[in-house]
This record gives structure tokens, C-alpha cells and sequence, in this order.
């Protein structure tokens, strides 16, 4: 009976191993027909020496076009309340001592939607006065380039430190500034950025407070015990999250983070 079964195996899968190769035959026969009833066509790429300036301005504007839209992802993160948030939320996370609970996927999930909660408002102002314009050809580029960036430019001037926009002033040599318009872009980037820079380490710091008194009071407890030997982060793990799940850490750090920001 053994014997009647493993022929009926070995049986089967020579029937599907001649099923799979005639197949085979028949879609290759096939594609070798439409390949000689098809119309010959060739694709020729060729790299030559630009006859005058435009075709060189043509090949730099690419370049420049291609060049943006790879940096377009970290100008546009370091341009919003991205950094702000996500180096509060790795805070959290260090300060519960949590090791990679919540990962780096969801910490940069969550702070991307945070993101686009509160800069929902300008992304709607860009659009509007920028982008449709310019889609319907009622604007050139560079004025919707133009329009598009103020939005961006109020939500940053709302954000940074004084301090740290004079220091860029400064370094930019930027004496003639009467008002905020006159504050040029590549100055008020990164003083933006080290503004929320700032901001997040001191929101990280005032973060850390409850959960070292946490810590201290574990590690006094077990040297008190004569338990020394035992690492007083084992005990104290508990303890930080039973306290973040009482205040209801994640709706009070959210909360108040989105609070920090100036609309």
C-alpha cells in the first residue's frame, strides 16, 4: 500500500513538472512570433556638445530640478515643526528607558502626522495663493515661488528666538534690516532650526525631571535593602510606566507640545 502511494506521488509531480515545461514551450513559441510580427524599433542615447547657452541654462535647470526634488524631503522636514517633535518624542522614549519601545517607524510616523496637524494651515495658505494660481497660469514661477515660501517664512519668524536670529544676522553680515521681509531666507532657516532645537531640549529636560526622581528613589531604596548588586533600572522600568499611564503621558506631552508653538 506504501508502496502504491509513493509511485502515485512520484507520478503526480512528473505530471506537473511536464505540464510546467510545456508551458513553458508554448508561451515562449508565442513570445518569439510577436517578436518577429512586431515593428523593430531602437532607443539611441546620445550626449553631445551644447551648440549655445540655452541648451547649457536647459541641462543646469534639470540638474537643479533633479538636485531639489532629492533634497525636498529634509528642506521641507527642517522647514516645519518636524524636529521639534521628534526630538521631544525620543526624549519620552529615553527618559521612560524603554530601549526601542516605541521604534524609530512609529516615532517618525507620529511625528510626521503631528506635523501635518499643525502646519495643516500653512500648507492650505501655500496652496491657495501659490499653487492653484500658478496651475491655472495666472502667476509665473518664480511669483509662486514667492508666494508659496511667505507662508512658510511667517510660521518660522512666529518660532525663532531672537537671540538666535541675530546671531545669523550677524554672521551674514545683514546690517540694512528695517522689518521681518527684509530677514533673508538662508539666515532665518537655521536660526529656525536651532530655535526648535532648543526648544526640544528644554520640553526634554522638564520631561526627565519625574522619571530621575523615579530613579533616585528606587536606587535608595535597593542600596537602603542591601540589594546593590541588582540594577536599580529593573525595578524603577515599572514604576516610570505605571506613572506615564496614570497622567496620561501621551495625551499630556502631545498636548502640550502642540501648545508650545506660536499660530
Amino acid at each position: 500500500m506504501k508502496f502504491i502511494k509513493n509511485n502515485h506521488k512520484r507520478l503526480s509531480r512528473l505530471t506537473l513538472i511536464i505540464s510546467i515545461f510545456i508551458l513553458v514551450c508554448f508561451i515562449c513559441k508565442n513570445n518569439v512570433q510577436a517578436a518577429n510580427n512586431s515593428i523593430p524599433f531602437s532607443v539611441d542615447l546620445n550626449v553631445s556638445a551644447a551648440e549655445n547657452g540655452k541648451d547649457v541654462v536647459s541641462s543646469l535647470q534639470i540638474l537643479f530640478i533633479l538636485t531639489l526634488i532629492s533634497l525636498a524631503p529634509s528642506i521641507l522636514i527642517m522647514m516645519t515643526s518636524f524636529t521639534r517633535i521628534i526630538v521631544v518624542l525620543h526624549f519620552v522614549r529615553s527618559a521612560l528607558a524603554t530601549q526601542q519601545t516605541p521604534p524609530n517607524q512609529v516615532l517618525i510616523g507620529l511625528a510626521l502626522f503631528i506635523t501635518l496637524f499643525i502646519m495643516s494651515p500653512v500648507i492650505t495658505d501655500v496652496n491657495d495663493s501659490a499653487l492653484k494660481p500658478y496651475s491655472d497660469g495666472e502667476i509665473s514661477q518664480e511669483e509662486a515661488i514667492e508666494r508659496g515660501l511667505k507662508p512658510v517664512r511667517d510660521f518660522m519668524l512666529k518660532q525663532v528666538n531672537d537671540k538666535d536670529l541675530k546671531l545669523f544676522l550677524d554672521m551674514a553680515d545683514e546690517r540694512n534690516i528695517n522689518n521681518t521681509e527684509d530677514i533673508p531666507t538662508n539666515v532665518l532657516i537655521p536660526a529656525f532650526i536651532i530655535s526648535e532645537l532648543r526648544a526640544a531640549f528644554i520640553i526634554g529636560f522638564l520631561i526627565y525631571i519625574p522619571f530621575i526622581v523615579v530613579d533616585m528613589v528606587v536606587a535608595s531604596t535597593l542600596m537602603s535593602m542591601g540589594m546593590m548588586m541588582l540594577p536599580p533600572v529593573m525595578i524603577s522600568l515599572p514604576f516610570k510606566l505605571l506613572l506615564f499611564i496614570l497622567a496620561d503621558g501621551w495625551n499630556l506631552v502631545i498636548g502640550q507640545l502642540v501648545k508650545t508653538f506660536n499660530f
